[in-house]
């Protein structure tokens, strides 16, 4: 990696990143700026912002549920959010995560958020890649950075994703595909199963679920 700060580019990092052998790296190449960032982890420009976890963290995030909220918030703000993950033990862990557990959750990522992974071994790749897509955005593009002062208001379309994502399984890409058939969330919720799997991504199994869901007693 061969720059000098010339090139003017500047990195937002949140503070809970400002300990780590990226930030040491990244010091010598860019202006990197700390703050306390209401979503992810580095702004690399307008539109870019990036949400690092290390395999362990990823695993830890599925176990408590982070991750997807996480990746929400990413969604909402940014036009561009990428997820890094860092290190190759993914699979092979100590947490007992189940496999199929861990590919479940990176199919979700990829097509129900189209949100892209980006793979580093280690710090140091890490802070490689993020100094190029800065780069990238901010030099080749000629892109701003910035950052965004608070998390813009939730429109009435991201409050009912939000109401019916809220179901198992789920998804805010489900969600909206639910809503753009039925247009309200009240259809959603008194379709029978059989106007549920007209949705795409809707089967049996899951429609039989919904109606369990809006059906059955509270106890």
């Amino acid at each position: 990696m061969q720059s000098t700060f010339t090139d003017g580019i500047v990195i937002y990092a949140d503070t809970r990143e400002m300990n780590t052998r990226i930030i040491s790296i990244l010091k010598k190449y860019c202006n990197v700026r700390e703050k306390q960032l209401a979503v992810g982890d580095y702004i690399l420009s307008d539109r870019v912002c990036v949400e690092r976890k290390s395999s362990q963290d990823f695993l830890q995030s599925i176990i408590d549920k982070r991750l997807f909220i996480q990746l929400e918030e990413l969604k909402n703000n940014f036009k561009k959010p990428v997820l890094i993950i860092e290190g190759d033990d993914l699979l092979d862990n100590a947490r007992n995560v189940h496999p199929n557990a861990i590919r479940g959750a990176l199919a979700s990522i990829t097509i129900d958020y189209a949100i892209p992974i980006i793979w580093t071994q280690t710090q140091m790749d890490t802070a490689h890649q993020l100094y190029m897509i800065a780069k990238r955005e901010q030099i080749d593009e000629k892109r701003h950075v910035g950052i965004r002062g608070k998390k813009k208001t939730n429109s009435m379309a991201e409050v009912q994703e939000f109401l019916v994502a809220g179901m198992p399984k789920i998804s805010t890409e489900k969600a909206r595909r639910l809503l753009a058939h039925f247009k309200t969330p009240e259809k959603i919720f008194t379709a029978s199963e059989t106007e549920l799997k007209k949705v795409e991504g809707i089967g049996e199994e899951l429609a039989k679920q919904i109606r369990r869901i809006m059906t059955e007693k509270y106890k």
